[in-house]
């Protein structure tokens, strides 16, 4: 056999792909040994070449996001993200295949990878064949993967039937590897596209809704409708207060700003509070430190949250505006009440006087503040379950015009 080097013909390439034949195509990380993903007997070709055991499973090259439902069943919302996000380009999405993908590519599992190739010349070989690509690295087993045409004939020059000379791949680092079947999502392999970007963007992918207003208006009645919605609740106020309880790393930081501040071997801040509260500048300094904490903790429960198939959160803070908290938010929403009515509630949960009450109320922001600064506001003036009701509607219209 005389491997053809293809430099432009693409369509003879896929007329080859449509044989049965095998061609090595270059992607942005490192060339690839394809054949259609869907011919049984060409697969088994490339296992031949390669000397790659049967017992390894093959991705699929796809022309993008449209193919998944074609070759995957159960898929999660945020591989369609994911996918959005980083293809063409070297992320390989693992999903549950359907039963038309032959045996030997799934190598008798049920999953599939999926990638799309950042490279013009494969991306229109895949648009001509019309059919998925299994499509390794193309290299003999174990060997170091080809980055250029030549790497490639001087492993399989008359093994294969063409190679499309696209130049050498620009990263050289092979796709990054994402199991989505199953909860929690794992990386299986970390390669050009750092975990790190990924739990950004799966992160990204959810719909976080920030929950703020004042005491007594009803954000814990809210919550809770978001909880029965199927939303993962973090309370920032009761983050912090763990993490004061817990957190060996946050005493210390305190500690180093505030000497002396805390007793040593304690996690009492009850002098750091008498500090703090009647100096603004103090004040200023400890809320920098806690809140990088708290943020630093509600990125890993989100991320916890999203790894597990997680599709909706809120986090509710006081002072979700001022504190930058609302910027993991897609939305935020202020939870108002008129002025008597708090006063009233405050009263009668806290059995506190009139006199107390109002002083807490007018400590804190006015209704006008989140109605003027929030993405939506939900007033709180009527029974539980009419502002229940109000609750869920509006939570499922901000879940409708987010979902991904």
């Amino acid at each position: 056999m005389q491997t053809r080097i293809i430099c432009e013909d693409i369509s003879a390439a896929a007329e080859i792909i449509k044989d049965g034949g095998l061609v090595a195509v270059p992607t942005e990380t490192v060339y690839g040994l394809a054949a259609n993903g869907l011919d049984e007997a060409a697969v088994k070709r490339v296992f031949k070449a390669k000397g790659r055991p049967e017992s390894k499973p093959l991705s699929l090259m796809v022309s993008g996001s449209e193919m998944i439902d074609k070759l995957c069943v159960e898929v999660p919302k945020a591989a369609y993200f994911l996918s959005d996000v980083f293809w063409p380009g070297p992320l390989t999405i693992v999903l549950k295949a359907k039963n038309g993908i032959p045996d030997i590519v799934r190598a008798g599992g049920e999953t599939i990878g999926l990638r799309c190739p950042q490279h013009p010349k494969t991306m229109e070989l895949l648009k001509q064949c019309g059919v998925p690509l299994a499509a390794p690295s193309a290299n003999p087993s174990g060997e170091k993967s080809p980055k250029t045409a030549g790497e490639v004939l001087a492993c399989f020059d008359g093994m294969i039937d063409a190679v499309i000379d696209g130049g050498e791949c620009s990263i050289g680092v092979e796709s990054t590897v994402i199991d989505m079947s199953k909860t929690p999502y794992r990386i299986l392999r970390e390669g050009a596209v750092k975990s790190s970007e990924l739990d950004m963007m799966l992160m990204a992918s959810m719909t976080i809704i920030g929950i703020t207003g004042g005491t007594g208006c009803g954000k814990t009645t809210a919550l809770d409708v978001l909880e029965k919605m199927g939303g993962l609740i973090i309370d920032c106020d009761a983050v912090y207060h763990e993490l004061l309880q817990n957190s060996d790393e946050l005493i210390k930081a305190l500690d180093e700003r505030f000497p002396g501040a805390i007793p040593p071997g304690t996690h009492d801040t009850k002098a750091l509070g008498e500090i703090v509260f009647s100096d603004p500048v103090e004040l200023a300094a400890l809320n920098a430190i806690t809140h990088r904490f708290v943020g630093n903790e509600i990125m890993r429960r989100l991320s916890d949250w999203a790894k597990n198939g997680g599709r909706v959160a809120a986090i509710d803070a006081i002072a979700l505006l001022e504190s930058g908290v609302s910027g993991y938010c897609r939305e935020t929403v202020g939870i108002t009440a008129p002025y008597e009515t708090r006063i009233s509630r405050l009263m009668k949960r806290e059995g506190i006087s009139r006199e107390y009450a109002k002083l807490r109320v007018d400590a804190q922001k006015p209704n006008e503040y989140f109605e003027e600064n929030c993405d939506n506001t939900l007033c709180n003036d009527g029974d539980r379950q009419s502002f229940e009701t109000k609750c869920e509607a509006l939570f499922s219209e901000i879940i409708r015009r987010n979902s991904t």
